[in-house]
């Protein structure tokens, strides 16, 4: 689980999104940004909270979010993934998993019995300034918009 709560400084971030254009955390100063990070490209899940997020867009935006999502996928996949589902916003590809350490949620997990390396998925809000205004640890897949509209 990450280490990093309200009022924290977000950790800067830079890394290629489905176009294989850079994405950088300093693209955001001076706008609202809801950083998603999430497992694996087409799994039920992770379809789920980027459908919820993408049907949502639109009112994320007219209360001055930006959406950037983050997995360990590679450009390629990310490509896919975004294209498939109409995503309208950037997917960054970290398999290095530089981003996902910064922001302390790569570690162990544990699902029937088994421990193994993977992502825990967490959603932080950052303001205008670039500080952390929420952390979203136990994200509402099928509903995560409305669950970040509600606290936000």
């Amino acid at each position: 689980m990450t280490h990093l709560k309200p009022g924290d400084k977000a950790p800067p971030f830079e890394g290629p999104d489905q176009n294989g254009n850079t994405v950088r955390s300093s693209d955001y100063k001076g706008k609202k940004l809801i950083l998603y990070f999430y497992p694996k490209d087409n799994t039920p899940g992770c379809t789920a909270e980027a459908v919820n997020l993408k049907e949502n867009y639109e009112l994320l935006a007219s209360h001055g979010f930006a959406v950037v999502g983050i997995s360990p996928d590679t450009v390629a996949s990310h490509q896919r993934f975004a294209g498939k589902y109409g995503l309208p916003f950037p997917l960054i590809a970290d398999p290095e998993k530089k981003i996902l350490n910064d922001y302390g949620v790569w570690g162990e997990k544990k699902n029937y019995g088994r421990t193994y390396m993977g992502v825990h998925r967490t959603t932080f809000v950052i303001d205008e300034e670039g500080t952390i205004t929420h952390v979203f640890t136990k994200v509402k897949t099928k509903d995560h918009a409305a669950q970040i509209l509600g606290e936000v």
